[in-house]
């Protein structure tokens, strides 16, 4: 049971117990799309274990509300508890408590100002493969289509523009194999990775300001394999990288630069995630920043905010909930943080 008569503290309290691991959303997506079909001003629709809902008013702006209902696997963190003003248990902070405060949106703001899509998405922890917000953006696009976007991720309640994209990559060195009793006979990979490393160190981070906004950029080593037998001498030597890039480049631009960067050796591309612009300069955006108040700042992380960008929509971050505290045992969120945001976001939408 989803009670949407109940303020967002205790709506965070409900749905982090109905226990949502990446796959076994099902009981919270159905209590969700039983809470929202109850609601005569929205249009529920459901794809999978996501859930969607609309209000169709004619307003000149339509805005997307999306969170994601998934969770890590649990820590021996459920049943959630309340202790010194904070709510802990698994999915508190990401992203639960953003979730409930869409819940209490899609109740309590009857008559927005703009037209409201609220997206609750299912699979987000896992492969990107399993993403629900990539499932309908790919099966269903025109239920995203909008003016504007929140992710509802945790932010500790400020703004976080746009998000960074994320490469990552294989260096790869080569030798050949000799018996290590005769090396040098051979030639050995894992030496020539020493290369690879001194690369690595001589990077000095780019910090470029996008759109009003100061992103730090990243390039490090996340792997090493290499190695055939004790007894070998290695004929390849692999060193995995992650280039954490700024939205002023798009996947293509970064994947040049890394090639660059890595010219002499062989570089096999493994995956990667665009980037995305703030997006602050847009009139909905800049009005939501004005109403929430406070500094924005860049989202030096990689979050769906890029999905939505790749469909046109300008998109943020912002929601209650510390960002370094998701995946832990001891995962919490002030309560505080959960009024405050329903507070801002109700007072916004309504044009309070």
């Amino acid at each position: 049971m989803v009670d949407l008569s109940k303020d967002a503290v205790d709506l965070t309290a409900d749905i982090v117990d109905i226990e949502s691991v990446s796959g076994n959303e099902d009981a919270l997506a159905s209590g969700i799309q039983d809470a929202l079909e109850s609601l005569p001003h929205l249009r529920v629709w459901r794809s999978g274990n996501s859930v969607l809902a609309r209000t169709d008013l004619g307003r000149a702006r339509r805005v997307v509300l999306a969170g994601h209902i998934d969770t890590v696997p649990l820590a021996g963190n459920l049943p959630s508890s309340v202790r010194d003003g904070r709510l802990y248990g698994c999915g508190t902070s990401d992203m639960k408590s953003g979730v409930a405060v869409q819940l209490a949106l899609a109740a309590r703001v009857t008559e927005p100002i703009h037209d409201v899509t609220y997206v609750f998405y299912d699979c987000e922890e896992v492969d990107a493969e399993r993403n629900g917000l990539r499932r309908m953006a790919r099966d269903h696009g025109d239920w995203l289509a909008g003016d504007f976007a929140i992710l509802m991720e945790p932010t500790g309640g400020v703004i976080e523009g746009g998000c960074q994209g994320t490469l990552r990559a294989e260096i790869v060195t080569h030798g050949t194999r000799a018996h290590s009793a005769r090396a040098w006979m051979g030639h050995n990979a894992i030496h020539d990775a020493v290369g690879v490393l001194e690369l690595l160190r001589a990077y000095e981070p780019r910090q470029p300001v996008v759109d009003g906004l100061r992103y730090h950029e990243g390039l490090n080593a996340v792997g090493v394999s290499g190695g055939v037998a004790g007894n070998v001498i290695p004929d390849e030597c692999t060193v995995t990288v992650n280039f954490r890039f700024a939205p002023d480049r798009s996947v293509a631009e970064a994947e040049v630069w890394l090639r660059e960067w890595f010219d002499g050796f062989e570089v096999r591309m493994v995956d990667s995630a665009p980037a995305a612009r703030p997006g602050l300069d847009d009139p909905a955006a800049a009005e939501f920043a004005q109403a929430i108040g406070g500094e924005p700042r860049a989202k030096l992380g990689w979050t769906d905010v890029a999905r939505m960008s790749e469909l046109g929509v300008p998109a943020v971050n912002y929601g209650p909930g510390d960002p370094t505290l998701a995946h832990t045992k001891d995962e919490y969120v002030d309560l505080e943080e959960i009024r405050a945001a329903e507070r801002r976001m109700i007072a916004w939408l309504s044009g309070a």
